[in-house]
Formats: structure tokens, sequence, C-alpha cells
């Protein structure tokens, strides 16, 4: 039987940390669908159009060591708006999500657009100060040099484009369950997360 938990929010609101625990408390697969248009950015950024990119997508490409840099992450967001690239990229999640066993998705349009019969939709989200100092942090343990300033700025921006597009804007599905983690810590906000996926196995009485 499936069972999908679509998981949506901004930039370094800490989705994915969920995504990844919430998958494997309850054994579900997880598939972070910003690496399906971070690998798309990263073509792009190789000399590829971006439909093209998308069109032609593989597994091998979702494995390349730099999807987390910068540049893809600002290359991924700008592909991201193109109709037909997120058009190419649809059946792959759709497929996923159906997965049987339970799948765990998280991105931008998941609970809205990719899977709007989800029995599970999270938003997680934080302030843009936390979400950017978080990325910060990220990127400066890496070993990248970055000003604090220009990572908010990015951040902001990001989250304009995201917002603003005119295909699958990043928006909160009218049931999804809201999760502010700016706040909170990795454990609360897993344990939020996980006991919204128990509510609802409980009242489906899946197991």
């Amino acid at each position: 039987m499936s069972f999908t938990v679509a998981i949506d929010g901004p930039a370094a609101a800490g989705k994915g940390t969920i995504s990844k625990a919430v998958a494997a408390e309850f054994g579900f697969g997880h598939l972070d669908t910003g690496l399906l248009y971070r690998a798309v950015g990263r073509k792009v950024l190789h000399g590829a159009s971006a439909i093209e990119a998308a069109e032609t997508l593989t597994t091998e490409d979702l494995t390349a060591d730099d999807l987390r840099t910068p540049e893809v992450a600002q290359a991924a967001s700008k592909v991201a708006v193109i109709a037909e690239v997120r058009a190419a990229l649809v059946d792959f999640q759709r497929a996923f999500a159906r997965r049987a066993g339970g799948a765990v998705l998280d991105g931008r349009d998941i609970g809205t657009v990719i899977c709007p019969k989800a029995p599970v939709k999270l938003y997680v989200t934080a302030s843009a100060e936390v979400r950017a100092e978080r990325r910060w942090k990220e990127l400066t343990g890496n070993g990248h040099e970055a000003a604090l300033e220009d990572v908010l700025a990015d951040v902001v921006a990001r989250d304009a484009r995201d917002r603003e597009r005119a295909e699958a804007p990043l928006v909160a599905a009218e049931d999804a369950v809201h999760i502010d983690t700016s706040d909170l810590t990795i454990d609360e906000a897993v344990a939020a997360a996980c006991a919204a996926v128990r509510a609802k196995q409980g009242s489906l009485n899946f197991e």
C-alpha cells in the first residue's frame, strides 16, 4: 500500500532533515525533489539548455558531488521557474510518490501540485534570518567563503523567485500542517512531523 508524505517549504527551513528522519522512522522511501532541479541547474551551468537537461536527466545526475554548491543552488532556482522543466520532472516525482511501502517527498510544490491528494502535507518554514544563518554555517563549515549578509540576500532573493513564479509557486497547501523551526531543535521539529504522520495513519488505520 502506498502512503505519501508531502513536505514543502523555503530553502534551509529544515525540510530535508525532517524528511529524511520521517522516512527513516516509518520505513518510507525519500526523494529530495530539489536535487532534480539542482541536477538540471548543474547541467545548465555546464552548457546544456534547461529543457534538454530536464528531459535527459538520469539517476546518475543526482549523485554529482557539487550539487550543494551556492552556484548550483542559484541555477536550480532559475530553471525551476521554467514550465517545460517542471513538466518534464513531474512524472518522475509522481511515480516515486506511488511506490509501495510509502514515500516522503520534499520540495516546494509537492502538496500543491505534485501530490495534492497526499494524506499528509507538511509546510516547514523559519524566518529568513534563521535560515540564512543555517546556510552560512553549512557553507563555511564545508570550506566555502561566504559573508552572512550575502547569504541572507540570496535567501531573500530565492524566496521571492520561488513565491512569485507563475508556474507552481511556493505556497502552503490549505490542509498542510505548519511547522516553524525557527525556535525548535531538530528533535522537536522531527517529533512534530512524526506526530502529524501518526495522526493521519491512525485515522486511516494504515499499518
